[in-house]
């Protein structure tokens, strides 16, 4: 027997609740796939921008670092525009940090949007498995019930082995959906941690450029010699 008879006949035999498992781990992949492109896309685009804005930042050139912003999606670049938007009006530190921090507030659940999904998927799926396996057992104590007692062992036999197939399909696809959200949520903060190291970068030049621009006191002369 080739490798897909055998596939095909272990959800043949599963019952119809390894279809509901198919479906829920479709659903997972397509959600882990978006997500995985989406983040790595975030990831590079982030790079890219502040490699770019970071110069402009330290040389002053506000007006190019603002042109830049407004021409880019980048999840930085957005931040970025909310403290040079801040900027142009008179206030603290902590007024860009709040305006900074608003920025964040709308971009961190866009970069963390259905993630959580998989994980749900991973509890379901492991659940609906345990249901079809006792409702395989259900069926094959009640058909072995009504049949001749020197063929009860073989066929309870073999609906246990069925049974038990979706409780093993849901594992093998339960714990790699574990992992796959253990590995979005961590690429999820390795990027929001890069937007707040960007963050502070940004107001520590804004802090920098308006110390600069100050003007320096004039010594007052001594007194009388």
């Amino acid at each position: 027997m080739s490798a897909l008879e055998t596939v095909v006949k272990f959800f043949q035999d599963s019952g119809y609740f390894i279809y509901a498992s198919v479906f829920i781990m479709a659903l997972g992949l397509a959600i882990a796939i978006e997500r995985f492109v989406v983040l790595s896309r975030a990831r590079s685009e982030n790079a890219r921008v502040w490699r770019q804005l970071l110069p402009l930042l330290q040389g002053g050139r506000l007006k190019e670092a603002r042109g830049l912003t407004s021409a880019s999606d980048a999840a930085v670049a957005r931040i970025v525009s909310h403290g040079l938007e801040r900027l142009q009006s008179p206030g603290r530190r902590e007024d860009v940090d709040a305006a900074m921090e608003e920025g964040m507030m709308e971009i961190v659940p866009r970069l963390e949007k259905r993630t959580h999904y998989i994980a749900t998927f991973a509890n379901v799926i492991t659940l609906v498995g345990l249901l079809g396996t006792v409702i395989g057992l259900i069926k094959g104590f009640t058909a072995v019930a009504a049949v001749n007692p020197a063929q009860k062992a073989e066929m309870l036999s073999a609906s246990i082995s069925i049974a038990m197939n979706n409780t093993a399909f849901a594992l093998m696809v339960a714990i790699p959906f574990l992992l796959i959200h253990a590995f979005l949520q961590a690429r999820t903060g390795e990027i929001v941690d890069g937007l707040e190291a960007a963050k502070i970068s940004f107001l520590n030049q804004v802090h920098r450029l308006r110390s600069e621009q100050q003007p320096v006191p004039p010594v007052q002369a001594s007194a009388a010699r």
